[in-house]
């Protein structure tokens, strides 16, 4: 969601996040600030003498739940594949500064007993590293004056802010219309990743936290990627709708509403605020507790 420009007195900021869109047969939950799922799925079968597995990573997984998922997998004390990828010499772009953020490609992996995190976490950014290059990846990068690091990096916010393709590309002509304009760019999405957390609410004090992925403090994209996009959201970072739009909010399921009038984005605003009220009155009036 984006929320209002500079001198506007800021409040209560609230907006849904896309989910991924695989059903998993297994989840687990990580307890780390808040609750996060990490999507594991599962296959068995048969290869040669080994036991063989695959397991699926959603668009838009941070690297540490793909972290956990591989620990999950493997069977594994937590933690050993987040130090696999310290020590592993993955061949990431020289911009990522070691970190794979963004570059361990959603996908289904196979997995044995043999198989071990840095391999994995390879085996990922390999397939990253096809998808991400090539004539189409580069010219469009260089049509939006980016480089290709950069467009991951505004694939991850597209992922993380929409969920269909229409929806993905008028997200990244929002993106590309406030960089163009020097404004923040005010993504609640950024604030989540800062802060270890999916959450519908932001609030005023979230946007003062001091991080480079504050989005509303500082202008440009946040350093790296915030997880790891898809080839849906790759495509929208590289070719944008066209439209002026500066602000977004997806007001209901289904309804992401785009405007370059702050006035109407702010009625927006407050219509998915009444409709989260109003969700929530119901789901207090049928619930157990005292609400």
């Amino acid at each position: 969601m984006m929320n209002e420009p500079p001198g506007a007195r800021p409040g209560r900021r609230l907006r849904l996040t896309r989910r991924g869109r695989l059903v998993l047969l297994v989840a687990t939950t990580l307890a780390v600030g808040a609750a996060v799922l990490v999507p594991v799925l599962l296959m068995g079968g048969e290869s040669g003498d080994k036991k063989t597995s695959t397991l699926v990573i959603t668009e838009g997984r941070r690297a540490s739940q793909v972290y956990a998922s591989v620990d999950k997998a493997l069977e594994l004390p937590m933690g050993t594949t987040k130090d696999a990828a310290t020590a592993a010499r993955l061949k990431l772009p020289e911009a990522a500064k070691g970190n794979p953020e963004g570059y361990l490609f959603p996908a289904t992996y196979p997995i044995n007993s043999s198989t071990t995190p840095a391999g994995l976490l390879s085996y990922m950014v390999r397939t990253a590293n096809q998808k991400f290059t090539g004539d189409q990846i580069t010219a469009g990068s260089e049509r939006n004056g980016m480089t290709i690091y950069q467009s991951v990096t505004i694939a991850s916010i597209v992922q993380a802010e929409a969920d269909t393709p229409t929806d993905m590309a008028k997200v990244s002509r929002v993106v590309h219309n406030r960089l163009a304009l020097g404004m923040p760019l005010q993504m609640d999405s950024t604030l989540n990743y800062a802060l270890n957390r999916n959450t519908l609410d932001t609030t005023h004090a979230d946007t003062k936290i001091d991080s480079p992925y504050n989005t509303y403090q500082r202008k440009g994209l946040p350093p790296t990627p915030i997880g790891n996009p898809g080839e849906e959201a790759m495509n929208a970072a590289l070719n944008p709708s066209r439209g002026e739009w500066l602000y977004f909010v997806t007001v209901a399921e289904g309804d992401t509403r785009f405007t370059n009038n702050y006035s109407e984005h702010q009625k927006n605003v407050e219509e998915f605020n009444q409709n989260r009220a109003n969700a929530n009155g119901s789901k207090n009036d049928n619930g157990d507790g005292d609400g």
